[in-house]
């Protein structure tokens, strides 16, 4: 069996865009969430690993939310589920929040960071590395009718649809696999989150690329 770990933010928790504005927010289940779509696209061959949180961000740590910091958990989440085939990485949405402001090329950079850990660790097969495919985020979309929502990505349209260059420029310098999300969704009701359309088609298109990337004699 092939172990295939998605780390990434609220879109991989599951987010339902229509919870914005709940006290608390609300999941897909998880046969709709995109890694539920992935695990049954790929068979009983592989095990998918959700590792999804709510404002996790590449780099940085959240002056209101505890435990956000991809770079500061991932070293221990690698280690608990070794030995993986293939890490899943997408991250950088949390990092367009204002309170951060940084741009997007250092966006990209704190992407390259966790990427690197990945690649140059020992979570794979016999110590080595597992493999690493990288997905750019979803673009954010309209968020005039939740001012609050909007106040927090002032620049997040704009900014998230430059991601993609920077990303993809990290994945080519890396040798790791690359999906730029924005060409197959967009986000739901709240601008940030995918609704169930949006998971099945992105994990119906991760399946693919995991596919090609982990051969069946590899």
């Amino acid at each position: 069996m092939k172990n295939v770990l998605c780390f990434g933010d609220s879109n991989t928790w599951g987010f339902m865009p229509e919870s914005i504005i709940l006290p608390c927010p609300e999941r897909h289940a998880h046969d709709v969430r995109w890694t539920g779509v992935l695990a049954r696209e790929l068979g009983s061959s592989f095990r998918v690993i959700e590792e999804g949180q709510n404002g996790r961000t590449t780099v940085h740590d959240d002056p209101f939310a505890l435990a956000r910091n991809g770079r500061t958990v991932l070293p221990a989440i690698l280690e608990s589920h070794k030995p993986l085939d293939l890490v899943v990485l997408m991250l950088g949405t949390n990092d367009l929040k204002a309170v951060y402001g940084v741009s997007p090329g250092e966006i990209a950079a704190g992407v390259k960071m966790l990427a690197q850990m990945i690649l140059g660790g020992d979570a794979g097969l016999g110590n080595k590395a597992p493999k690493l495919l990288l997905l750019c985020p979803p673009a954010i979309g309209d968020q005039q009718h939740l001012p609050d929502v909007a106040a927090k990505f002032p620049n997040g349209q704009k900014d998230s649809r430059r991601l993609p260059k920077y990303y993809e420029a990290v994945a080519t310098s890396l040798g790791c696999g690359f999906l730029n999300t924005q060409t197959l969704i967009e986000p739901g009701s709240d601008g940030i989150h995918l609704d169930a359309a949006a998971h099945g088609r992105l994990g119906k298109a991760v399946a693919a690329l995991v596919k090609s990337i982990l051969q069946p004699d590899a």
